[in-house]
């Protein structure tokens, strides 16, 4: 009998989604004679039964168009609001596989539907996943779909503001996404020809990115540009958030761990907006007068990349190869000029940050590049 698989798109939206349904899809139907059904709105769908067949006439056309046509949702299976209450659904998860007779499931997504994934294989399910995520953070594979994309976005943002930084001899900075990982803020700096480049990977010291952006200043150089990672963390709150997680992995018991673990949310929920106050803070500090743009969902949207819509090509239709395998419980994972299947336990255990000796830090510093350290 053919195979019946059914596919998602989990966490936030980016772009090439849709071509990796749609390479998915075709390869699987064309080639492989199986049916796919998707599920809508993430692990939610699949918990409650919400489908779509996702036939040759609905993928066709849908290359280009960002987002994801299955729409897309942040629930997990062990953890999803119903009503009034956290629930844990992944036997309704289990169930809806059952029912609908499925070989294997495929689910599209970053760091946490990696996560969810494993989990459901660990419920018995036949799973595989593809890497997609704006921040290039997914561990063993060299780029996620949506981050050629997201680059090139906020690139073309920081260029656009060094016409206004320029004429009105003003600092700019400019966030971008990346909470614990600063790809997309590291390559788009350099791409931008940004003047200081904050990331998480290196916390900064206000005192020393002033200083910088005063010696271009004695330099005659009236502007600057600083493009900051949403994560980016001075030294003084880098050495705090290291604290609390040492004494969270200290802790003797579950109250105290919970209790660290409170201080450590209400931290990052304070942590928000952290650009607003640091350009005042570079205002006050240079005298120079400072503007903040926040980029914001901006680098999610619209029409993905010719390098994402291949990207998502080759892994999409290489998933259709690897499920007519019956090869499951794997990432596909970009690896030089290969595909290749990598277990969903190495893909969860690990994280791709940016090392702080990576080649593309020794170029900025030698064109001169500060990272406030």
């Amino acid at each position: 009998m053919a195979k019946h698989i059914g596919i998602l798109t989990g966490g936030g939206d980016c772009p090439g989604l849709n071509a990796a349904i749609r390479a998915v899809g075709k390869a699987a139907q064309d080639v492989y004679g199986m049916q796919v059904t998707g599920f809508l709105n993430g692990f939610r769908g699949l918990a409650q039964d919400q489908t779509m067949e996702l036939d040759v006439r609905l993928l066709s056309g849908i290359l280009t168009h960002g987002g994801t046509i299955l729409g897309t949702s942040r629930d997990k299976p062990h953890r999803m609001l119903i009503g009034e209450k956290m629930r844990d659904m992944t036997e309704a998860i289990v169930s809806t596989y059952s029912h609908h007779q499925l070989d294997a499931l495929v689910c599209l997504g970053g760091g946490g539907t990696q996560k969810n994934a494993l989990r459901l294989k660990q419920a018995g399910l036949n799973v595989v996943t593809l890497p997609k995520t704006i921040d290039n953070d997914i561990a063993m594979t060299d780029q996620s779909f949506g981050f050629d994309t997201a680059l090139s976005i906020a690139t073309d943002a920081i260029d656009r503001l060094h016409s206004t930084a320029i004429s009105h001899s003003r600092l700019i900075v400019v966030e971008v996404m990346g909470h614990r990982a600063g790809w997309l803020a590291l390559e788009a700096g350099i791409a931008g020809g940004a003047d200081v480049i904050l990331i998480p990977e290196i916390p900064y010291d206000v005192g020393q990115v002033a200083e910088a952006i005063r010696e271009r200043t004695r330099k005659g150089k009236h502007f600057s540009i600083l493009v900051v990672a949403e994560g980016a963390m001075s030294r003084v709150d880098a050495a705090r958030v290291g604290k609390l997680a040492q004494d969270k992995k200290a802790a003797k018991n579950e109250v105290e761990k919970r209790k660290i673990s409170s201080k450590l949310q209400k931290f990052h929920d304070d942590h928000v907006g952290h650009t607003i106050r640091l350009t005042k803070q570079l205002e006050e500090l240079t005298q120079q007068e400072s503007r903040l743009t926040i980029l914001g969902h901006l680098q999610r949207g619209g029409t993905p990349s010719a390098l994402d819509r291949v990207l998502a090509t080759r892994l999409g239709t290489s998933c259709a190869e690897v499920l007519n395998n019956q090869e499951y419980g794997v990432m596909l994972a970009i690896q030089g000029e290969k595909i290749n299947s990598v277990p969903l336990e190495d893909v969860v255990r690990n994280k791709k940050f940016v090392p702080v000796d990576h080649p593309l830090i020794a170029a900025a510093r030698l064109v001169g590049t500060q990272f406030g350290d």
